[in-house]
């Protein structure tokens, strides 16, 4: 089973509890209520109890049955803070947006519109998977900042797109460092200059640019006869590029000993050219 899997099944067990604990028959009895009032108050009774399973529904209907009115605004705020409480971030996210955009004049609408960027926060996954929805993120983040310049959320804001942007980075890394460990070198010297383009102060850097000139070491060894002087001087340039920029880095010991040998080799292939 997966984790997202795990998840959701306690996310239906955490319902299961809240029906139980509040009372099968109590709680039916709210359900069948036609008073809408006293629905809308026992939802908000449930929100502050965080049993928002137990809120979700009621708040559903609410919204729906009070439309046009200032109740169905409120409803539908705390319908999404309820899809919030419950883990459904996606469902959470679009009800924090709607609302910001139907009630754009609400005093909640700056905080919606902020939600609605923490649940895409929380729908990025671990570095190693797919970061489409870390990229989503770090772009509502910015757009919210945007929007609302002087927002009182603004430092918790650039906290969220610093960390969302770190996982990109070592998403970035360890992707082109995949392409090395599978001898896809002519792939990992491309994913690691587009790292370094888009991330220039990574921690990583020193090591990329170390793994760059063994990726073209490494491509040069595995071409045909006719490719490997190009390619072994490409990995020579790699090689001053990176003396230039880490003249003192760990790597400098291993870089220069890939920096000899595509000197000998090219004075065999050379040597070679010359007898034939």
């Amino acid at each position: 089973m997966t984790p997202d899997f795990i998840a959701l099944c306690l996310l239906a067990f955490a319902g299961f509890l809240t029906i139980v604990n509040t009372g099968c028959s109590d709680y039916n009895k709210v359900m069948k209520s036609t008073d809408l009032d006293y629905k809308y108050e026992r939802a908000l009774g449930f929100l502050d109890s965080n049993k928002c399973f137990g809120a979700l529904p009621l708040l559903t209907e609410v919204v729906s049955l009070s439309r046009g009115t200032e109740r169905a605004v409120d409803a539908a705020y705390y319908r999404a803070s309820a899809h919030e409480c419950v883990g459904d971030f996606y469902l959470a996210r679009y009800h924090f947006k709607t609302f910001a955009k139907t009630f754009p004049n609400d005093s909640r609408s700056e905080a919606a519109q902020f939600q609605a960027a923490i649940c895409s926060y929380k729908l990025s996954p671990k570095a190693s998977l797919d970061q489409s929805e870390t990229e989503a993120a770090v772009n509502e983040f910015q757009l919210f900042m945007d929007r609302y310049p002087t927002t009182p959320y603004r430092d918790s804001c650039q906290q969220y797109v610093d960390e969302l942007r770190h996982k990109l980075e070592v998403k970035s890394y360890e992707s082109a460092t995949l392409y090395h460990h599978t001898q896809q070198y002519k792939s990992a010297v491309i994913a690691f200059e587009n790292a370094l383009k888009d991330y220039p102060d990574t921690p990583y850097r020193d090591e990329i640019q170390w793994l760059i000139v063994d990726s073209y070491y490494q491509y040069a060894n595995l071409s045909t006869e006719r490719r490997k002087l190009e390619r072994y001087n490409n990995t020579i340039e790699a090689f001053l590029t990176f003396v230039a920029r880490f003249p003192d880095s760990q790597y400098m010991n291993e870089a220069q000993a890939v920096h000899q040998k595509c000197i000998k080799f090219i004075e065999n292939l050379e040597a070679t050219k010359t007898i034939e």
